[in-house]
């Protein structure tokens, strides 16, 4: 370096040690000591600048001799002729500056939850205290806000007034732009049939909502098993981590219809294997209708009891006669695979009973018993069922 070049740089060292320093402004500096109850900063001026230990915006210890930072200066002169200097202050006016660009500029921010109060969370950004209505912690309902406390989340600035020093924050915000890019995403691509993974998010009495990767689709509750289910919270929990696949989807109106029961379980594959018609199964009654009693031979396989089928004697309402949950036996008079559907009665297996009891007591007939009387006494205790 030329001793012209030396010179130049000596000056202009000496007319930064000149300039004026103000209270509030901020500046930076080099940390040159460390005491227990303060720091000494030279900041490049004649004077050295003070950080009180109270005015530190971190863990002394995580400040270093030879460290540079961002300062405040809250008195520019002090009795003793010091400048009093505050890295705390000095954050906090950067950060204001921060949170005044991003939401100007719709910004993403990094924020920490530290509480829960009323009607939301407190969250701070670097030294500020922001608030988080619930409405806006996420895009849907949030039950247990304290669930959030010690996370650090991305929001944006939703509402910003720093003469009142008040900050709004949304994470509802961003989490509907992603969901938005990953719902775009997923249309793309989906077709009937696809399997995704997912997380049971909410239950209702008639399906289960599921998320597959930041979209919802709903599982019937008709599709979540294969037998019948009264409410989705006998097949799967909220939190659930389940397979689903794809039934069906309208892109116009972004909605998804997903099934939980695997197609190769379906019992009604195999029906034929295992039941033929004119056999006699056990069963329980599970749904009575105005025209019949639907009954339930396993798990997933249904069939019919037309009112016409339950007796031989006139039933005009089946809930006269049978109770939903009884046990019963009948017999299948049709399976319809293809259609999933069965044809069942209650009154022939009564008949052909009858009919055996009638071969059984054929000497009883010598001795004045006739088949009315049978027939008659069986109806009679069937209908005491």
């Amino acid at each position: 370096m030329s001793e012209e070049n030396s010179m130049n740089e000596y000056m202009d060292q000496v007319n930064d040690s000149m300039k004026e320093i103000f209270e509030g402004d901020v500046i930076e500096g080099t940390v040159i000591s460390k005491k227990e109850e303060e720091i000494i900063v030279n900041t490049g001026r004649f004077s050295d600048g003070i950080i009180p230990k109270e005015e530190l915006d971190t863990d002394q210890d995580s400040i270093q001799v030879g460290d540079v930072i961002s300062v405040y200066v809250l008195n520019p002169h002090d009795k003793e002729g010091n400048v009093i200097l505050s890295p705390k202050r000095a954050t906090e006016v950067v950060a204001w500056e921060e949170l005044e660009k991003a939401f100007n500029e719709k910004e993403e921010l990094q924020v920490k939850v530290t509480s829960v109060t009323k009607g939301g969370v407190v969250a701070f950004y670097k030294n500020i205290r922001c608030f988080i209505p619930g409405s806006l912690l996420s895009y849907r309902y949030v039950e247990n806000m304290k669930d959030y406390i010690d996370k650090e989340i991305i929001v944006k600035v939703e509402d910003f007034d720093k003469e009142k020093k008040r900050v709004v924050l949304s994470r509802k915000a961003i989490e509907t732009e992603e969901r938005d890019k990953l719902r775009k995403s997923l249309f793309q691509e989906i077709k009937v049939g696809k399997k995704y993974k997912g997380t049971v998010i909410k239950l209702m009495n008639y399906g289960a909502f599921i998320d597959i990767g930041g979209v919802e689709g709903l599982a019937h509750i008709s599709d979540l098993a294969w037998n019948r289910v009264n409410h989705p919270s006998e097949v799967v929990s909220e939190g659930d981590e389940v397979e689903v696949y794809v039934m069906n989807f309208d892109p116009e109106k972004e909605k998804i219809g997903l099934g939980l029961k695997k197609i190769e379980d379906d019992p009604w594959n195999s029906i034929t294997t295992r039941y033929q018609v004119d056999d006699i199964v056990e069963g329980r009654i599970v749904r009575l209708t105005d025209f019949g009693a639907f009954v339930e031979i396993e798990k997933g396989i249904e069939g019919l009891v037309h009112v016409s089928e339950i007796s031989s004697e006139h039933v005009t309402k089946p809930s006269d006669v049978l109770k939903t949950g009884e046990k019963i036996e009948v017999k299948i008079l049709k399976i319809d695979d293809e259609n999933k559907k069965l044809s069942l009665s209650i009154k022939e297996v009564e008949g052909q009973q009858m009919a055996q009891d009638l071969d059984i007591n054929n000497d009883n007939q010598d001795e004045g018993t006739t088949l009315g009387d049978i027939v008659g006494d069986k109806f009679k205790d069937f209908f005491k069922k």
